[in-house]
């Protein structure tokens, strides 16, 4: 431990205090003496009373050279040797500085760590790092503490705090701590010191730990017990090697058993290191990096192939996938862990390891094996592709091994499995994501053209009466442009664009409301049967879509049952506890109330399980399904905050259940009935009205759907236009604009007009939904039209939307 205090000035001060206070008195007894005989004019008195001022002073001296007065907080030297000892025992790297920049103490760890004791923050050549740290330093003054993190140096990544400290708070205490990576090491060190390192000693094996320099990280209880005489003993940081002998015929035994102990056989297990440093991940090469040694007493007459078989033991008892191969490439043995991985059966065993991945990769396989058989003991990985999961890679790990006999490469397979399914489920989710934006930007243009043709057809219709030629046919026109128009609201669901009107309500009301029509859908060969659970919470959620997602789940299930079964809808309480017990990493812990459709048909393959949420995805002939079902119930049910998950067996039926939040606000006990929107029927009226609109087809058509209606109508083809209008002499009753348009939108026309015009009523209609525009639509009073739209359509909205105008006084 270093350590620097500055003494000097103090002993200084001390010292001129004693020089100056003999003459001081002197000259103060001699006033005196003058004062009182210039006064009386008598020498005896003067000479008394100075001589009296002497003794005095004398006195004051003796008595303080016998009781030092002691120094204030502020004049008491620091003792930094208790702050020494407690910096050297922690595993920081700890500095102090004074108000004036200076290091006044640091520990053997700082000079390690920064050579040269650099006084912080000038703690390396880095102008950046050194500007950080200054940073911190102005703030740990002011605030009390800072903190700077990823600070590299070296092959270390450490992070600084620098707190204010001392009596009168004028030091910086500079704590330097290295950035802990997980790494194999701690998987390792929890083995040997829990249960497996016990079983590993009942089992003869000796298991110990140690870092690159030699010493011991972890043991386990047998190698406490014989190395140290005690099971309990602490030996974690001593050097390893001070616990082993080697006699003259190189034999390996412990110290402490001296003459009486059997000779070991030591095997070497390479443990890959991760560190960083500069930013930039490294490994670290097995020869100088952790290793875990397994020591096993040697029966009478040695040999590597008796050894051999207590490390076959030993493999067998540890939870990773580990195998061993000769120097040919020949397998020795594996335990189940790797035959699990491996996709073994029970009983299976590989001739060589390229047996067990695909053709491409056993050439990679079987030259690994070879160079890691002969030359240095080596360790290192390979990405294989195995012949049960040709499209999922995995590592394979290899270690050279020596003085096992034909044992000569240790083989490692890690279980990645739940990995490669986390990993297909994010893929799956991304794609899905990216599907939904595109038909969502689909649907909006398609219901820009479904807008017209069916705006067409309505005008055509009011100049056909049935019975003409022409009639059916426009009807069959339009009734077509109404299933498309079906499609895109369907694919508005699945990218969750559609607008919900979402209402307080309780699931068995819901499936109440939609049970005589699924009867009807079901036909005569499949049974309906309903149950409810008990203490179900209300969801927020919207009637009329929970309904299609049920008759689209019950659809389904009938196809998947052409002879016939049973449709099963369950509603039943999830409340926080059972979240949990499900350990389901997608479903947040919570309240929910479920709905379960299950059936007892086919089932659905696990190669299209993955897949069937995807649009336009569907199994069934060409014709009989757009593949569109499904994913309107995934995008219904994402929309309304819930989650919907599949289960299918082949041959057992297929499951969905799908979780809705518990609603939880204050109103939540006010479940009100479904009421359909009363409508009036009367539809003409009159006014002025400014429809904007980029799309000629669709500016057309309303157009001429509003004059028939008696309206008068001015147009404009954007945002721009459209103001111009409103700044002209004719007065505008009502303003009926798209919300995406080139130049200037609808919402900034509506927000400069509504300066002039606070009153006027606004009416937006556009393809996107409403929900999703609403929230880039920050304007109040205004009505939507969601398209595509029919002529009488806009009839009544135009109509309720002049309702909304202020009656004149």
């Amino acid at each position: 431990m270093a350590a620097r205090v500055n003494s000097n000035g103090d002993a200084w001060l001390t010292q001129s205090r004693s020089g100056f206070a003999l003459p001081l008195l002197l000259l103060a007894a001699a006033l005196s003496a003058g004062l009182i005989f210039y006064a009386i004019d008598n020498w005896l008195l003067a000479g008394g009373f100075a001589a009296t001022v002497l003794t005095i002073a004398a006195l004051m001296a003796w008595y303080r050279r016998l009781y030092p007065p002691q120094l204030s907080d502020k004049e008491a030297i620091p003792d930094w040797t208790v702050a020494r000892a407690a910096a050297d025992a922690s595993s920081m790297a700890i500095a102090v500085t004074d108000r004036a920049g200076r290091l006044v103490c640091a520990s053997d760890l700082f000079g390690e760590w920064f050579a040269g004791y650099p006084t912080p923050p000038g703690i390396t050549g880095d102008p950046a790092l050194t500007e950080s740290l200054s940073v911190a330093a102005r703030a740990a003054w002011r605030d009390g503490e800072a903190k700077v993190g990823g600070i590299a140096q070296g092959a270390l990544r450490l992070d600084a705090e620098v707190v204010r400290t001392g009596r009168a708070e004028d030091y910086l205490l500079w704590r330097f701590a290295p950035v802990r990576q997980p790494s194999a090491l701690d998987d390792v060190n929890r083995f040997l010191t829990g249960e497996a390192g016990r079983q590993l000693g009942e089992a003869g094996v000796m298991a110990v730990m140690i870092g690159g320099e030699g010493r011991i990280r972890a043991a386990n209880g047998a190698f406490l017990l014989r190395a140290a005489g005690r099971i309990d003993a602490n030996i974690t940081g001593r050097d390893f090697a001070g616990h082993m002998r080697v006699d003259d015929k190189g034999r390996l035994f412990l110290a402490r058993e001296e003459q009486g102990g059997l000779p070991l056989r030591l095997l070497q297990v390479p443990l890959k290191r991760v560190t960083q440093g500069n930013g930039m991940s490294a490994q670290v090469s097995a020869q100088d990096g952790p290793m875990l040694l397994l020591l096993i007493d040697e029966p009478a007459g040695g040999g590597g192939t008796s050894a051999l078989s207590y490390i076959e033991t030993l493999l067998s008892l540890l939870p990773f996938g580990l195998a061993m191969a000769d120097r040919d490439g020949r397998v020795l043995f594996l335990n189940n862990a790797f035959a699990r991985v491996a996709g073994l059966k029970p009983g299976d065993k590989p001739s060589y390891p390229g047996d067990l991945v695909v053709r491409e990769d056993q050439a990679a396989v079987a030259d690994a094996v070879r160079r890691f058989a002969v030359g240095p003991q080596m360790s290192g990985d390979i990405a294989v592709r195995m012949r049960d999961q040709p499209d999922e890679p995995i590592a394979l790990s290899l270690a050279g091994v020596r003085g096992l006999g034909e044992a000569a490469v240790l083989l490692s397979l890690k279980d990645n499995s739940e990995e490669s399914k986390l990993k297909r489920q994010v893929a799956q989710a991304t794609k899905m994501q990216a599907i939904g934006q595109l038909a969502g930007g689909v649907a909006h243009d398609f219901n820009n053209i479904l807008t017209a043709i069916i705006g067409h057809c309505d005008l055509m219709l009011m100049r056909h009466t049935p019975g003409d030629s022409d009639y059916d046919d426009i009807q069959q026109i339009k009734s077509n442009s109404n299933r498309a128009a079906g499609l895109t609201r369907q694919l508005l669901a699945f990218s969750r664009q559609q607008t919900l009107r979402p209402q307080i309500l309780q699931l068995p009301d819901i499936v109440a409301d939609v049970s005589n029509l699924l009867k009807r859908l079901l036909g005569e060969n499949v049974k309906l049967d309903v149950s409810h659970g008990r203490n179900l919470g209300a969801v927020r959620a919207d009637p009329g879509q929970l309904e299609q997602v049920i008759v689209n789940l019950a659809v389904n299930a009938r196809d998947a049952m052409p002879e016939g079964g049973t449709l099963n809808i369950q509603t039943y309480a999830v409340p926080t506890i059972k979240v949990r017990e499900m350990r389901q990493q997608i479903l947040p812990a919570g309240d929910y109330t479920a709905l379960r459709v299950s059936d007892t048909g086919l089932g659905i393959p696990p190669d299209i399980l993955a897949k069937i949420f995807e649009p336009f995805f569907t199994t069934k002939e060409l014709g009989k399904g757009t593949g569109l079902g499904l994913s309107t119930v995934y995008g219904i049910v994402k929309q309304s905050g819930g989650y919907i998950f599949a289960e299918s067996e082949l041959g057992r039926g297929a499951s969905f259940v799908i979780y809705l939040p518990v609603y939880a606000g204050s109103d939540a006990n006010d479940v009100a009935p479904v009421k359909p929107p009363v409508r009036r029927s009367e539809t003409w009226g009159t006014g002025t009205i400014l429809l904007v609109e980029d799309e000629d087809m669709v500016r057309a058509v309303a157009e001429r759907a509003l004059v028939r209606q008696g309206y008068t109508v001015l147009t404009a083809s954007d945002g721009e236009q459209g103001l111009e209008v409103l700044a002209g002499d004719v007065a505008i009753d009502l303003l009926i604009s798209d919300v995406v348009m080139p130049n200037m939108d609808g919402p900034a026309m509506v927000a400069q007009a509504r300066r002039a015009f606070p009153d006027l009523p606004v009416l937006f209609m556009s393809g996107y939904a409403e929900e999703q525009l609403r929230k880039s639509i920050d304007i109040a009073n205004v009505a939507f039209l969601p398209k595509p739209f029919s002529v009488n359509q806009l009839a009544e909205a135009a109509r309720d939307a002049l309702a909304t105008r202020p009656v004149a006084e």
